[in-house]
């Protein structure tokens, strides 16, 4: 089930989403959103799981999450878990003793965008952050028992600068350590021309092979314990699937297989989507 509980996402400046670009920040005020859930209530009350939209619903004071959390409890009795998207200076201006009460009270997984590992790269796309500011944010959600469920982006830095955002990105992803981690591939649509303008005048976006051959040097360089890989996105060529490291020989092997052929592995470009 999800459930509005925020407007659009309070950093909305990422280069290379457009998704919130029409809203204007707003936390919806309490009495609408407490009209949507007794409503919900009704209608699902069997609902074990809810999704807390929009952008960056961690970005709520820990007293106005608790709030919420505490009156789902109530309204669902079956509920067993509650997620929502953060952004890095959500974690950041958060303690780990409010993450650890928000956890007890509910919510389980945060859904985290990190994109690159590569500072410049990060600058340059307006992420708002250092890959430092976000492996101290995961690393204080992780310790209040949070689950991570971190993205990461194919492409990002364009054929140039893949070698580099492939490697960086595996370097941060080794220090999160997240609990998910989910593989999507940059989709730009109507907004291609201006993305490239941004990037610079020596900006080459990656073609097929090029982001899977980036995905390669990404696994190849993970160093985690028990994280759940997907790339099973719409927006992706390849899909691949295991637990990492576990299962990190045979996502290459899979990999090298689809490198080899990839008229018969790669999804058709009509196939992906965002």
């Amino acid at each position: 089930l999800k459930l509005q509980a925020t407007v659009g996402c309070s950093h909305n400046s990422c280069l290379f989403c457009y998704m919130y670009r029409g809203k204007d920040f707003r936390v919806r005020k309490w009495e609408e959103l407490r009209s949507d859930i007794d409503e919900a209530a009704r209608d699902y009350p069997g609902t074990r799981r809810i999704f807390l939209a929009d952008g960056d619903v961690f970005v709520l004071s820990a007293g106005r999450l608790l709030k919420i959390l505490n009156y789902l409890s109530e309204k669902f009795p079956g509920l067993e878990r509650v997620t929502c998207y953060a952004n890095p200076e959500n974690l950041l201006n958060k303690t780990v003793e409010e993450m650890t009460e928000i956890k007890k009270n509910g919510l389980k997984i945060i859904y985290y965008g990190v994109e690159s590992g590569d500072p410049e790269l990060l600058q340059k796309v307006n992420k708002g952050a250092s890959p430092d500011q976000m492996a101290a944010g995961c690393c204080k959600a992780s310790e209040a028992g949070l689950k991570l469920s971190v993205t990461v982006i194919l492409g990002l830095g364009g054929r140039k600068g893949s070698e580099k955002h492939a490697a960086k990105t595996a370097e941060l992803i080794n220090r999160i350590n997240p609990r998910y981690l989910s593989a999507l591939t940059l989709m730009t649509g109507p907004h291609r021309d201006n993305f490239a303008r941004c990037m610079g005048d020596d900006f080459e976006f990656n073609g097929p092979i090029d982001n899977v051959m980036e995905l390669r040097e990404l696994i190849a360089g993970l160093e985690v314990d028990r994280c759940i890989f997907r790339s099973n996105h719409a927006s992706n060529y390849l899909p691949l699937a295991g637990t990492l490291n576990k299962s990190r020989e045979k996502i290459l092997a899979d990999i090298d297989t689809a490198l080899e052929n990839p008229r018969i592995y790669f999804k058709d470009e009509w196939m992906r989507g965002l």
